[in-house]
């Protein structure tokens, strides 16, 4: 039994397949379902657990070479919240991109993993190095 890191199996799983330049979707409540990949869903109310929660937990054996995000999240969220963000991804490019051209990259993902965050534009794509 594992006592320590990710517990959740179907995260596990989908890690574990993660090779060279694959990608991963950690995204907020409300983004779209994609029949294209495997969802894990893990949201459990508003707020909990959070993307960023998430991508904490999965850094922790994942090497991200590179990272994207909907450049509306700047003007839909406060200097606090973009700090977090931008502290979390320290370390990792980030280019931020229209929403519209980051979803065409959602498809090509190994899998998404759906939080209950309601945070705006909080998605993230992450690819491994």
């Amino acid at each position: 039994m594992l006592k320590t890191g990710i517990l959740n199996p179907n995260i596990l799983a989908l890690l574990a397949r993660v090779r060279h330049t694959n990608t991963l979707v950690i995204a907020d409540r409300g983004f779209p379902f994609w029949p294209q990949i495997e969802t894990v869903d893990i949201s459990l109310v508003d707020g909990i657990p959070r993307v960023l929660d998430v991508l904490n937990a999965v850094r922790a054996n994942y090497v991200i070479g590179h990272a994207w995000m909907a450049e509306e999240f700047h003007g839909a969220n406060n200097a606090t919240t973009r700090m977090e963000f931008a502290t979390a991804f320290d370390g990792v490019p980030l280019t931020f991109e229209p929403h519209v051209e980051f979803k065409k990259r959602v498809p090509h993902a190994i899998g998404l993993i759906r939080t209950g965050d309601t945070i705006q534009y909080a998605n993230m794509i992450i690819e491994s190095a």
